[in-house]
């Protein structure tokens, strides 16, 4: 995803950056609250970057193949410093990027 680069700013600030990413996700699937992230498509063999959505009451929303990759790709690049051999959940009312493991947890499952 591109850097924003308006006025006199130059970079804008990471947080600006995470709500602005949510704010793009949620416009391209509306319904979305959660977007689960990984390296690891069931649908292939290889690595590739795949997301799934989820509505406010943890239902699926369904995504073509085209916004499971871009979504995908694009938490990917805002969170380098993730490591991606596990799936992570990115949370469109926080904006924040958590591990999928840590929120089954708490969800109790």
């Amino acid at each position: 995803m591109p850097e924003h680069r308006s006025g006199s700013r130059s970079v804008t600030e990471p947080d600006d950056r995470q709500r602005r990413l949510a704010d793009l996700l949620a416009d391209m699937v509306p319904g979305a609250a959660t977007f689960r992230v990984t390296l690891h498509d069931p649908a292939t063999a290889w690595p590739q970057p795949h997301a799934r959505a989820y509505g406010t009451a943890g239902g699926p929303i369904n995504l073509n193949r085209t916004q499971a990759v871009t979504a995908a790709r694009w938490i990917i690049r805002m969170h380098p410093e993730a490591v991606w051999g596990e799936a992570y959940v990115f949370d469109l009312a926080t904006a924040r990027l958590h591990p999928a493991v840590a929120v089954a947890a708490g969800r109790g499952r």
